[in-house]
């Protein structure tokens, strides 16, 4: 998916879900999204409950949650979403405070796409959801590594990634920290000496080999088996 993808000549925009228990909140994010044209706000929902039901009907490419919520929270909701063969195309941008919210980690494994403070740049909330409707599903900011390495290091070590990754050759396990230091393919390439469409092929390898949907969860991966703690 591309953020302003072409079907027989006719731009069609990322669909785009709000859910927010705030309602002034929530009604700022919408503006802001409907004044971007190659988004469309495809509904809005105030609570965990309301934001499941929501993608089962509208289908979002991207559901922008809070964590924090009613009836059900953002972290379950996510979980509820990925779990759901009906929903589970659809990508989650969390929204969440770093001093508050400590649940972070468990979203990653509920199947979040990325994570954005509340107080992002409205031009930064733009790009980041363009970013994950592209299937960059690991946003590359500095603040969203900081969250995940702040979380995702106090994770105890999995049994599990730790004999899949010894699985890898030396090469991949390279590649494997890379994306988990929240490199683009582009900077990867660079950083390697290797082609584009190299390091795509070994990213592709590497969700396969780990059995891993995206980035976040080889990122999930690198952590929980040691990798980053060396």
């Amino acid at each position: 998916m591309t953020s302003l993808s072409e079907v027989s000549g006719v731009a069609v925009p990322i669909r785009v879900a709000v859910a927010e228990d705030q309602a002034l909140v929530r009604s700022g994010f919408v503006a802001l999204l409907r004044s971007d044209p190659e988004i469309e706000v495809v509904g809005e929902a105030a609570d965990g409950v309301e934001a499941v039901e929501l993608a089962r009907a509208a289908r979002p490419d991207v559901m922008l949650m809070d964590i924090r919520m009613p009836r059900l929270d953002g972290v379950a909701a996510t979980a509820r979403l990925g779990a759901d063969p009906t929903t589970a195309d659809v990508k989650v941008l969390i929204l969440t405070t770093f001093d508050a919210d400590q649940y972070v980690h468990d979203a990653l494994h509920a199947g979040a796409s990325g994570f954005l403070l509340k107080d992002v740049l409205a031009a930064d909330l733009l790009t980041a959801i363009k970013v994950i409707a592209a299937g960059e599903a690991l946003l590359s900011p500095r603040i969203t590594r900081r969250l995940i390495e702040h979380y995702a290091s106090q994770a105890k070590p999995s049994l599990q990634h730790v004999a899949r990754v010894q699985a890898l050759t030396a090469r991949e396990v390279e590649l494997l920290t890379a994306v988990a230091r929240g490199l683009t393919n582009a900077e990867i390439s660079a950083e390697h000496y290797i082609s584009l469409s190299t390091t795509k092929t070994h990213v592709s390898h590497l969700l396969d080999k780990l059995g891993a949907r995206d980035r976040v969860q080889l990122t999930i991966t690198a952590y929980e088996a040691g990798l980053m703690n060396r």
